[in-house]
């Protein structure tokens, strides 16, 4: 047979993907969808008076209500000027990409040793919970203002655009009572959609109307308990507004479609952009009650970077005082904490302003033990230990921001403060949880004075020992205080006494004393288990549950392995349920893994699958609750323990794989990809652990994944001989798979699981370097001498399907950049250069496989096979097509005989084939694909005839 030699054209695919990419389409609102993207929709003018007396405009969106905010005192509103002067394709993909660069400049404001509100955002959701009624008003709508109004005057435009946000506070708005906490938050998120919605379909005033009503429901304190979870969903709303209001100034500010820069000073700014933003701040001026006004104000604090450089600075000092204005104090320290959100995203230089808000709290804090707010507590049925712990997100918040790079001397002047106030508690808990741990570290004797002058009755002192004791973990105090210190905390620990964990135990160990005797339990194995359910149904708290003294002699009870093994399952369960957050309680890790450990063993030949599956959910369940958080030695160490534990439960192993390979990875991102000789050393070990783990499971095909997945990592850490290691024995192991493979318990032939592997096999082949003391390519060498010894199906043609998508990778290979890479990982495009020796190799692999494919089509050449043939044909001609140099004779001419071959004895889809010349001829036509009109012309179509 003639040798074909194949040349793979070039290819340059940043310029196809800007010639494929999708392409932007104006949005009409009158078929409006919110999947359809937004874009700014033109305006034309037909008439415009200065005096504003017979103004009259056209536009592709057109509405029976009037929207204040599209009415100007000109006759041409700042708000939608910018449209008439746009490309609303040109605008849209260029506030994608200012958006996107804007985000990164926001998160990197403030460093990532900054714990962001996001973070906090569902603790608070999940602690401050409620199982009383709420009420919501959800906005209705307006019949005012929905006839159009032209050639009004001034005033009047002014009067109107008044009338429509007191619309709102002048009864537009409908009560729902009764609402459980679900029926609220949900509520809420109705309203949230509704602003998207309204501020999409160009209905600003809509809009703001939301934002005011939702913020003044935080002016309601009904139900108390509820109101730190309420707080935040009420910003995200706020949070949402600003953002859109900020975005939309800033897309004003587009000069001949160039955006302003990163660090924009106002002089940049235009006359419209500016106009409009002053008309927003001016509509927020007119909202009559003070915590609205304030709250949205606060959301669009950013946009003062339009008017001047000095407003941000200017506002905050103004708003802070505003606050004052606020009579109850846990809605007053609930702003500030909210100024203090806006105020770190916008200007975290500014430290003085949020200093001086803190200060203020601080000079009102009085207020919480008033006649005022223990009366409101009084019929609210909420006593001031629980009153207290709302403040908490708030007071953190603030003294987070206000202690973030903040000098020693801050954190004396707090203390003095503190002192002033009668050493109170909750401010302390905050202060130590806020300040550096070495600050806190070195005065932690002056905090114990001051923690024992504490009033214990509001906020007790163990849970203040705690917040001293987390940080004298992450730093040590001076050595002549360490005797001291346990002495002062001993003290007040062996003053803990929790009734619910004494009565239990107490219970228990009754119980065990009456029933150890004569081996009574062995009778008594329900009730027992009774006992064991009820005990974890009300303890949710598993560091509670497990330091009760007589919980595990009391499970020892169990010796008859059926109900011990059921009891231990029944205490996972509930573990999984309730376990909110990861764990790396010393106590709950010990007692949880001789519980697994108990399940575990109960293993045999005659467990059932299911059982054995039920168990590994458990247990995996566990494994993923366990976080060391940055101590990653020790969560390694962790895996190896559990490892060496539950070896006999495959589904856990695949786990532990698989959490190593996350902890590998977890590493990388911490060090950005740079690893210390430590580091390195570290994702070396988590490597040689999945490298040592993968041989013992049984099924082949998780094996063949584990080995790629974990190859692909170690190829991310830069772990090269390592990811070389696990990726010839991935090719050593395809030799090993079985022709029928057992897929959710019935037998299925193995081709297609295989060939989906192989495929993504090539994709990773793509980006690994070849090793210097190994030869050219020897990864793909070494993975087709494999395909090509193993044993195929006779009616399967799922080999040559294999080797086209290895001359997809084999094109790949001859590009002179490749599609994608590693990155700090030199791939062969670096490495060779485009050496021609290293591309007459490839190509040699590639007539290689080229007649491979040629003596298959030969083999189908049977009656029985035709259909077969045509479609492997035209397969071939596909790949060709896409990668091939068509300018080269003999592929060319390859090429049209497989055309030929595919509709020969007529099995070809005549649509597919008549698409496919559409698409030839189509390609001819760009440049440099002039060749693809004389291959169109060579391409008959047969009738099926």
């Amino acid at each position: 047979m003639a040798a074909f030699p194949w040349h793979a054209r070039s290819r340059n695919y940043v310029s196809e993907s800007d010639v494929y990419k999708l392409e932007s389409v104006p949005l009409d609102f009158g078929d409006y969808h919110p999947l359809k993207p937004i874009t700014v929709t033109e305006s034309k003018t037909k008439k415009m008076s200065r005096k504003g007396s017979t103004s009259s405009t056209s536009s592709s969106s057109s509405s029976s209500m009037m929207d204040p905010l599209s009415s100007v005192l000109d006759g041409t509103d700042p708000l939608s000027l910018f449209a008439a002067a746009a490309d609303p394709l040109t605008a849209t993909a260029s506030m994608d990409g200012i958006r996107k660069k804007r985000d990164k400049d926001d998160n990197s404001a403030v460093g990532s040793d900054f714990e962001q509100w996001s973070s906090k955002r569902s603790e608070i959701l999940s602690r401050y919970t409620t199982t009383e009624k709420l009420s919501i008003n959800l906005y209705m709508g307006s019949e005012k203002g929905k006839t159009t109004t032209s050639g009004s005057a001034v005033s009047e435009k002014v009067r109107t655009r008044l009338e429509e946000l007191d619309d709102l506070e002048e009864g537009s708005q409908k009560e729902l009572l009764n609402l459980t906490q679900q029926d609220y938050m949900n509520r809420i998120e109705e309203l949230n959609q509704s602003l998207k919605d309204a501020w999409s379909s160009d209905q600003k005033v809509k809009a703001l109307k939301i934002v005011i009503q939702c913020s003044k429901l935080l002016s309601d304190t009904t139900v108390i308990q509820f109101y730190p979870s309420k707080f935040v969903l009420i910003t995200d709303i706020l949070d949402t507004f600003g953002k859109l209001v900020y975005e939309r100034i800033l897309s004003m500010c587009m000069d001949n479609r160039v955006s302003l820069s990163d660090n924009f000073s106002p002089e940049t700014v235009n006359d419209t952009a500016k106009e409009t933003c002053l008309n927003w701040f001016f509509k927020i001026a007119s909202i009559r009650e003070l915590i609205p006004r304030f709250y949205v104000e606060a959301a669009i604090l950013k946009c003062n970077k339009f008017l001047s450089k000095t407003g941000i600075l200017e506002c905050l000092p103004r708003l802070t005082s505003v606050i004052r204005g606020i009579g109850d104090p846990l809605v007053a320290v609930y702003a500030r904490a909210y100024l203090c959100r806006v105020g770190m995203e916008v200007a975290p230089q500014l430290k003085e302003s949020l200093n001086k808000n803190f200060f203020d709290f601080l000079l009102t804090f009085k207020q919480i033990h008033g006649d005022t707010v223990q009366n409101q507590l009084v019929v609210q049925c909420v006593e001031i230990p629980l009153y207290l712990t709302l403040y908490s997100p708030a007071i953190d918040w603030i003294l987070q921001c206000i202690a973030y790079r903040a000098p020693e001397v801050l954190l004396t002047e707090m203390m003095e403060r503190c002192k002033k106030l009668g050493n109170n508690a909750l401010l302390l808990n905050s202060v130590m949880s806020a300040f550096r741990a070495e600050f806190i570290a070195a005065r932690s004797m002056d905090f114990i004075g001051m923690i024992k002058e504490c009033d214990e009755s509001g906020f007790p002192k163990h849970l203040l020992f705690r917040s001293l004791g987390l940080n004298l973990a992450l730093a040590d105090p001076p050595e002549n205080d360490h005797l001291q210190i346990l002495n002062e905390a001993w003290k007040v620990i062996t003053k803990l006494k929790n009734p619910q964990k004494r009565e239990v135990n107490t219970v228990l160990a009754d119980v065990i004393k009456h029933m150890t005797p004569d081996r009574a339990f062995e009778d008594a194995y329900p009730q027992l288990q009774s006992i064991i359910q009820k005990v974890i149904t009300y303890i949710n708290d598993f560091s509670l549950l497990f330091s009760v003294e007589k919980f595990l002699p009391f499970l020892d009870m169990f010796q008859k392995e059926s109900v011990r093994v059921e009891v231990c399952k029944c205490i996972m369960e509930s573990f999984i349920k309730h376990q909110q957050e990861s764990t790396k309680d010393p106590v709950i890790l010990n007692a949880l893994l001789h519980i697994c450990k108990t399940m575990h063993d109960s293993v045999n030949a005659l467990t059932l699958e299911d059982e054995k599956r039920l168990l590994a959910a458990l247990i995996n369940g566990f494994i993923k609750m366990v976080s060391f958080g940055r101590d990653f030695e020790q969560q390694l160490s962790f895996y190896v323990e559990a490892r060496s534990m539950f070896c006999n439960l495959e589904p856990v192993l695949v786990q532990l794989i698989h959490s190593v390979n996350q902890l590998a990875m977890e590493t990388r991102k911490v060090m950005r990809g740079n690893h210390s000789r430590k580091t390195a050393a570290f994702v070396r070990a988590c490597v040689a652990f999945c490298f040592i783990t993968i041989p013992s499971l049984s099924s082949i095909f998780t094996r063949l994944n584990l080995y790629l997945h974990s190859g692909q990592v170690a190829l991310a850490n830069q772990c090269l001989s390592q990811a070389d290691a696990f990726f010839k024995a991935a090719v050593s192991l395809v030799p090993e798979v079985p022709k029928m493979i057992s897929v959710d318990g019935k037998m299925r032939p193995s081709d297609a699981f295989l060939l989906e592997f192989l495929c993504n096999f090539f994709s990773t082949l793509l980006v690994v370097p070849d090793h210097p003391e190994q030869g050219v390519l020897f990864l793909v060498r070494g993975l087709l001498n494999v395909i090509q010894d193993y044993t195929w199906e006779d009616n399967s043609d799922d080999k040559v399907r294999i080797y086209t998508n290895v001359l997809h990778l084999l094109s790949a290979m001859t590009q002179e950049t490749y599609i994608y890479h590693v990155d700090k990982v030199d791939s062969n495009d670096t490495l060779y250069g485009g050496d021609s020796k290293f591309l007459a190799e490839i190509s040699k692999l590639c007539e290689t496989v080229i007649a491979q494919i040629l003596d298959h089509l030969k083999t189908l050449g049977k009656e029985e096979t035709l259909k077969r043939q045509s479609q492997l044909a035209l397969c071939f001609f596909n790949t060709i097509l896409a990668h091939g140099d068509l300018r080269n004779n003999k592929l060319n001419q390859l090429s049209v005989n497989l055309w030929n071959l595919a509709q020969k004895h007529g099995f070809a889809d005549t649509k597919t084939m008549v698409k496919t010349l559409e698409y030839i001829k189509r390609r001819s036509k760009q440049p440099d694909m002039s060749h693809f009109t004389d291959l169109a012309l060579r391409l008959p179509l047969q009738s099926r005839t």
